[in-house]
């Protein structure tokens, strides 16, 4: 049970508690008695349906705000799952720019080292 069932739990069982001694200490005729019970009654009643629509509209309160903080994080989400994807876009392009740029010294590099060990091999003969 949450904090605000407890609270509206305690006062229902205090107040009956307060009913139950006050008519075994009342100094007071049955009829007198019985109103007294009625009236304590009504107004323990009062008070817990009280309780409990401010334990409802507490509870509404922190659900509703519950909510907004979701959907503004889901948002939030989204952009930087967004973004990241942008990210993750431009880096690959980057690096087919760099594999490209590789690949093009690479082929020079083994042009230019086979040019060379022909050349190596003309004069050997």
């Amino acid at each position: 049970m949450n904090k605000n069932g407890d609270f509206v739990a305690g006062i229902l069982i205090g107040g009956l508690i307060g009913v139950v001694i006050g008519i075994l200490y009342a100094p007071k005729s049955g009829k007198e008695t019985r109103k007294d019970i009625g009236e304590k009654a009504d107004q323990l009643l009062t008070k817990a349906k009280e309780e409990y629509e401010y334990a409802v509209e507490k509870s509404r309160k922190a659900y509703e705000e519950t909510v907004q903080r979701l959907k503004s994080m889901e948002k939030t989400v989204l952009e930087k799952a967004e973004e990241a994807g942008e990210k993750v876009d431009e880096l690959t392009e980057r690096g087919k720019g760099t594999i490209q740029e590789g690949k093009s010294r690479l082929k020079k590099a083994i042009a230019a080292g086979v040019g060379a060990f022909k050349e190596e091999q003309g004069k050997a003969v």
